[in-house]
């Protein structure tokens, strides 16, 4: 028997359609209800690729899996349209990102319904409709009313290009992973930040109750990076300047500190002489992200400056170092060579 795959598929897509088939049914009685949703795809003008049909059909077969099983399921789809990466695209094919983005969803919609992905499609939403970004906002606003939300200025990756930050993951070998010949800056800006170190507990403990594979609990853990020390202030210039440390009691031994590279009062401790091997340094790792910073060997040069240890009143020269984060502490750490076998490396 002939399968005519063009002519079947178009057949059931339509009537799935017409039907409302996969909508999910409000206010159901005697029936448990379900809910799984993909991670929102970003709509290019390309369309779908390998990697959607991959995870997006395993999502379609868990949601017809739990139908089967009687469960009420609720499978919407929703596109992240909102934000730079979308207008820089449509900018680059010279249509305004409104029109760019709703041809693009288009696009992928269609593509995403001949596939037979089982979605409510009358709960696609897109998230640069402003029904659903007024809540973004709201949100936003709540966090700024807590001081939850907050602005500072901190080293990020920037890509010329996109005309945007990076997150580390988007650093690949140094160039952005969407424009492989640019490469990557390290800029210090000012943006906004969320203090997710005030729920660092809470989260920590909500992985013990998640059913996750231990891989991703692990990443989670230290992305939260919670550390328990305390913070001692060093004399730096006639200034105080706060180093955290999870070992106060080898304070007596430290014999030199190191800041970070990407700190944003670096220059403030440079020498005037010490100014052009400074950024003789920071040009060779100009274009290295924070995650590859951690991998690579321990170098560092001299800025010039000094600390007063607070325990024996002892100087200590401090070095910009490319294996301490500036979002660690306070960016500069203490160094106990005698005690910590990296300080000693």
């Amino acid at each position: 028997m002939e399968y005519n795959f063009n002519v079947i598929e178009k057949k059931w897509a339509k009537k799935w359609e017409e039907s409302k088939a996969f909508r999910a049914k409000e206010n159901v009685r005697g029936k448990k209800k379900y809910y799984i949703l993909d991670m929102f795809p970003y709509p290019s003008g390309s369309g779908l690729h390998m990697g959607h049909a991959f995870t997006f059909s395993l999502g379609d077969i868990y949601a017809r899996f739990k139908r089967l099983q009687g469960y009420n399921v609720l499978y919407p789809m929703g596109y992240d349209s909102f934000g730079l990466p979308a207008e820089n695209a449509a900018i680059k094919k010279g249509e305004y990102p409104e029109a760019y983005t709703k041809k693009s969803i288009t696009n992928f919609m269609n593509q995403q319904k001949a596939m037979g992905w089982s979605y409510d499609w009358d709960r696609m939403l897109k998230t640069s409709d402003p029904y659903f970004y007024k809540w973004d906002q709201w949100l936003f606003l709540q966090m700024l009313k807590k001081g939850i939300a907050y602005r500072k200025k901190s080293a990020v990756n920037y890509c010329s290009e996109c005309q945007t930050v990076l997150a580390n993951e988007q650093v690949v070998q140094g160039k952005c992973w969407r424009h492989e010949e640019t490469d990557v800056e390290i800029r210090h800006l000012e943006q906004w930040f969320l203090k997710t170190t005030k729920y660092a507990e809470e989260l920590l403990l909500g992985l013990d109750r998640v059913d996750w594979p231990q891989r991703a609990k692990i990443m989670q853990r230290n992305w939260i990076g919670k550390s328990n020390g305390v913070e001692i202030k060093f004399d730096i210039g006639g200034e105080k300047w706060k180093i955290f440390t999870t070992r106060p009691d080898t304070l007596y031994g430290v014999t030199f500190m190191v800041v970070s590279v990407q700190h944003p009062k670096l220059f403030d401790l440079v020498t005037e002489d010490k100014k052009k091997d400074v950024e003789k340094f920071l040009k060779k790792l100009k274009s290295v992200s924070e995650k590859e910073l951690e991998g690579m060997a321990k170098e560092g040069v001299f800025t010039g400056a000094y600390a007063k240890n607070p325990a024996n009143g002892e100087s200590v020269p401090i070095y910009a170092g490319n294996f301490v984060l500036a979002d660690y502490g306070s960016g500069m750490v203490m160094a106990v060579p005698a005690h910590d076998q990296r300080d000693y490396e």
